[in-house]
Order: structure tokens, then C-alpha cells, then sequence
């Protein structure tokens, strides 16, 4: 039995993605145990390179998945794997075909991103929260998620996900958290 396995888990059970588990994510690639599963590299990586969060602001997180490409961000470390219902927040969906961050990892996170972030006016920030999709033909930057926010006493605040596509963008909040403002 590997240094990981517990509660009788064999080196072959921890080698699979187990939805009741979580499972901290490899360092590299080459540290990789688990097909198809993403690399704290790649996680950190994608965050720098779409929206500009420096790599060295999730110096003190540790990375899990938890069922297939459910990645979750966790302030501080754990032993892995672990049988619990959650460990920190969801911070990004990876087995698709575009990886999504997560609303809450937007509204945490999101100050520190540099790019891919659409500041919306007032009325757009409302429709926005509302779950409206809004046409938005001044966006220059790369289709795809981005961050909206909004100025609110005179600092830009992060509101939730956007899709940008078509000079459309669609309003990624979740529903349990929509609001009329």
C-alpha cells in the first residue's frame, strides 16, 4: 500500500477519480496519478495567462479535484486524498472543452486579475447580477469567460463570470444567486 492510500484504499483505487473524494492535484503533469486530472501548474498557469493573477497569489492554497474536473481551492493543506463533503471553494471547472471559473472564485480572486476583466457601467452592472445578457459590442479583448465588474466607491469590484461571444455577453451568475438591484 502507497503512502497516500487510507482506510484500506489500494495504490490502484487512489490511481481513479472518486466523486466522494477529493484529491489534492499533482504539482506538474509528470507528477500526475490520475488520468485526465489537471496539474496545480496548469490551474495556476490558466489563471495567469487568461486573466493576469499573479502566480504567487495562490502561494498559500493547495488545489483538489473532487469528481471529474471540479476543482476546488483551499486555503492551507490536508491529507490526501479525504472523504469529506467540501474543503474550501470551487474555483474552476477543467473537463470541458473551455475551463470556467467559478463565481466565487471571481468575486475572491478577481481584484488581483489584470486582464479579461469587462468593467460594466451601472446599468449594465444590474442587468448583469440580474442574469441578463447584455449586447456589448465594446469588448476588444479575447472571446471567451471573462470577469465582470463594476466601480463601487471608487474601486473595481468583481460581480460574477461572463461569457463574451458574438458581441454578446451572457450573464454566467448563478440563478440562486441572481438579484434585482
Amino acid at each position: 500500500m502507497g503512502d497516500d492510500a487510507v482506510d484500506g484504499d489500494s495504490d490502484a483505487d487512489l490511481a481513479q477519480n472518486d466523486g466522494q473524494r477529493f484529491g489534492r492535484l499533482p504539482a506538474t503533469a509528470d507528477e500526475r496519478t490520475v488520468e485526465g486530472r489537471v496539474s496545480r501548474e496548469a490551474v495556476v498557469d490558466y489563471f495567469a495567462d487568461r486573466f493576469a493573477i499573479p502566480p504567487e497569489t495562490f502561494d498559500d492554497y493547495t488545489f483538489w479535484e473532487k469528481g471529474a474536473g471540479k476543482i476546488w481551492i483551499y486555503s492551507g493543506s490536508a491529507p490526501s486524498p479525504v472523504e469529506i463533503e467540501a474543503i474550501g471553494m470551487t474555483c474552476l471547472r477543467t473537463r470541458q472543452e473551455h475551463w470556467k471559473p467559478t463565481t466565487d472564485f471571481v468575486q475572491r480572486f478577481g481584484r488581483e486579475a489584470g486582464e479579461c476583466v469587462i468593467e460594466l457601467e451601472p446599468d449594465e452592472a444590474r442587468a448583469f447580477a440580474a442574469g441578463e445578457d447584455r449586447e456589448l459590442e465594446r469588448w476588444e479583448g479575447d472571446w471567451g469567460y471573462l470577469i465582470a465588474a463594476h466601480e463601487i466607491a471608487g474601486e473595481l469590484e468583481p460581480i460574477g463570470v461572463g461569457l463574451y461571444v458574438h458581441g454578446e455577453l451572457r450573464s454566467m451568475v448563478p440563478k440562486g444567486r441572481q438579484r434585482e438591484l
